[in-house]
């Protein structure tokens, strides 16, 4: 078997396809992220909460998203919601809004996690000393939380990072899509699977050296304790 990996990298349009789908890939995972764990922060706090009416709907979100494929939830808000809703986005619009869920959900049981592994004494101890509730959330039990389960936020992230080519499927041009394009081109399958698996590859563990940083700044009073 004949590998030809030069019919790749000596054209200057296949990498610059690549490279922009990396890109597209790094920024929505990115995004996505981002906005996912913020309502992951609220979902689990509603599930931590004693009141049903907060409990029940976010304990339903979060058991539909973990139980349903990445790509059922793709498609459904991708070709479902416009119809019902009679909106229409741009396929960007609605790869971000599936991440964005799917991300939420998965974020939201890690974090329902570290909420309850806070000691409730010190939350008590705060109270009793004064302080609002929004203030012993953010100070106290909301770090700590958050610094217990941030290896398993990372883990999940990476994980979700690596199914994001199933946005190919509606026609993001992202990094899977520009794999394929190429594939199609060239009908160098091997090769071009064998690129896209390096550069996955490669993303994912400049995401790791990243959150690695940011965990070194962000929690460094760990070290102090």
């Amino acid at each position: 078997m004949e590998l030809r990996f030069f019919e790749i990298y000596r054209s200057s349009e296949y990498l610059w396809i690549l490279a922009e789908g990396a890109g597209t890939s790094v920024a929505l995972t990115t995004l996505g992220g981002l906005l996912g764990f913020t309502v992951a922060v609220a979902l689990a706090l509603a599930r931590t909460r004693q009141q049903p009416f907060l409990s029940y709907p976010a304990a339903v979100y979060v058991e539909v998203v973990r139980n349903t494929p990445l790509i059922v939830q793709l498609f459904f808000i991708a070709f479902g919601l416009p119809q019902l809703l009679n909106y229409q986005w741009p396929f960007w619009g609605h790869a971000l809004l599936a991440l964005t869920i799917n991300f939420s959900g998965y974020f939201a049981e890690i974090l329902r996690a570290g909420f309850e592994a806070v000691p409730k004494e010190q939350r008590e101890a705060a109270r009793a000393l004064g302080l609002p509730r929004r203030l012993v959330f953010r100070k106290i039990t909301f770090p700590q939380a958050v610094a217990r389960m941030y290896p398993s936020l990372n883990s999940q992230f990476i994980f979700l990072f690596l199914t994001t080519g199933i946005i190919s499927e509606i026609g993001i041009e992202d990094l899977t899509h520009a794999g394929l394009y190429i594939d199609s081109r060239t009908f160098r399958s091997f090769e071009v699977f064998l690129t896209l698996t390096a550069l996955y590859i490669l993303i994912a563990l400049a995401f790791k050296a990243i959150l690695r940083l940011v965990e070194a700044r962000a929690f460094a009073w760990k070290d102090c304790k």
